[in-house]
């Protein structure tokens, strides 16, 4: 019990710091005068992913556990688009969310499904090309790519620019900080998050032990939703606030940016080539994320204008791939 009580802890910290850290990143573009579309494609993306980063570094040099690290990040992903499925329950007026938002998004779905099928060919390929003896060519391959994918992004922006917008507020009131209040605040909050997501982990791998559960399911499902507690409160939070592409964007953006996190994960796996080392299993969560990925880009292209129910068809068929998903892994 002592385990599952830390791990709850560090969940709670995160999902509570990471809606604060939203916050301070979001008017630090008020501040310093930068794209809010901008800060909130890759910024924020960035930021809300940060505890996949920490998690996915001390997975991979502490605990030593690839499974771990790569479960985290590919379920990361699937837990981000179930989210984004979630969302089309607070849109109004039986509007669905893929119905409403701007088709700039399509860019950031296809670009995610790129690099996620190259870590599916990554884990399926019996053997990599050694750059050092434990990194191998295909991280290169996607910080790369990775890199490429921000210059598309930013071109994308500029070209939608002013459509991904959220309002920096908290409790509907303004804060009037200065600029050092401002980063002071984003660093404090990020080394919170950090120390809980470092010890995220720990708990894990004793739950994994203690429950009989295989590490590939608890990093795909308990880390993942744990280290995804940023992204559901910035989504729910934007989607309140009426910017619906601000929420999308920063689902998505996480996606790509987790790809970037499990590049950064191989080179402090020093014991090999993470997903050379991590289990075939893990190829069922990432066809999962190619197909609900393939969804939301068909969601997106299709632009329906209402809905019947509670949830629209593309919403409810990504939640039930995701639900799949889990089934499968802990089945298999």
């Amino acid at each position: 019990m002592l385990f599952v009580a830390g791990f709850i802890l560090c969940a709670a910290v995160i999902f509570i710091s990471g809606k604060r850290l939203a916050f301070y990143g979001d008017l630090l573009a008020d501040k310093t005068g930068l794209s809010k579309g901008w800060i909130g494609l890759l910024l924020m993306a960035s930021v809300t992913s940060l505890p996949e980063l920490m998690v996915g570094i001390s997975s991979s040099a502490i605990v030593e556990s690839p499974d771990l690290a790569v479960g985290d990040v590919i379920g990361s992903c699937a837990f981000n688009l179930g989210i984004l499925a979630m969302l089309d329950a607070f849109i109004p007026k039986h509007r669905p969310l893929l119905g409403v938002v701007s088709t700039a998004h399509i860019l950031n779905a296809g670009l995610g499904i790129i690099l996620v099928s190259l870590v599916g060919f990554a884990l399926f390929l019996p053997n990599d090309i050694y750059i050092t003896s434990w990194i191998g060519l295909s991280s290169v391959v996607f910080i790369v790519i990775y890199f490429v994918s921000v210059v598309i992004m930013y071109l994308n922006e500029k070209k939608y620019a002013g459509t991904h917008t959220v309002e920096a507020s908290v409790d509907g009131k303004k804060e009037n900080l200065s600029l050092k209040n401002v980063v002071t605040r984003y660093i404090l909050l990020a080394a919170v998050i950090i120390a809980a997501a470092l010890a995220l982990p720990y708990f894990a791998e004793h739950i994994a032990r203690i429950s009989g559960l295989e590490t590939s399911f608890v990093g795909t499902f308990f880390l993942a939703a744990s280290t995804s507690m940023p992204e559901i409160a910035v989504s729910v939070a934007a989607v309140r606030a009426g910017s619906v592409d601000m929420a999308v964007g920063n689902l998505l953006g996480s996606n790509i940016f987790n790809v970037f996190i499990l590049a950064l994960d191989d080179i402090f796996y020093r014991k090999g080539l993470l997903l050379q080392d991590a289990a075939d299993k893990h190829m069922i969560s990432v066809l999962s994320v190619i197909i609900m990925s393939a969804v939301v880009v068909i969601g997106l292209s299709y632009h329906a204008n209402g809905k019947r129910f509670l949830l629209a068809w593309d919403a409810v068929l990504i939640f039930l791939i995701y639900i799949i998903n889990l089934m499968l892994l802990a089945v298999l």
